[in-house]
């Protein structure tokens, strides 16, 4: 098992590299909609009739926020458990345990 939050490992393999560019996607997703929940709440409450819905939208942006560093938590965790081809491991590095390789 690699090291958490470890950038050697976000590019130690094509396969490292798809996972990073893959949940990059999906934390650009989670932050596009929580800007987007927390500018259309901030709208709603120059209405009156419509500051109950800010107040939820606002409560669901925070939760989007909040999802954020949990999806980066998750990449490292896969990123680490990930194992890194003999190939691009740093010259030196010690073998892993069930390596075919010399």
């Amino acid at each position: 098992m690699g090291k958490i939050f470890d950038d050697g490992l976000r590019s130690a393999s094509p396969h490292h590299a798809e996972l990073v560019r893959k949940y990059e996607l999906y934390r650009t997703v989670v932050e596009f909609l929580a800007a987007l929940t927390f500018i259309v709440g901030s709208i709603f409450f120059f209405y009156p009739k419509l500051v109950f819905s800010g107040t939820w939208l606002f409560l669901i942006g925070s939760f989007l926020f909040a999802v954020r560093p949990s999806i980066r938590l998750l990449l490292e965790l896969r990123l680490a458990n990930l194992p890194v081809p003999a190939e691009f491991r740093p010259y030196g590095a010690a073998p892993v345990e069930g390596d075919p390789s010399p």
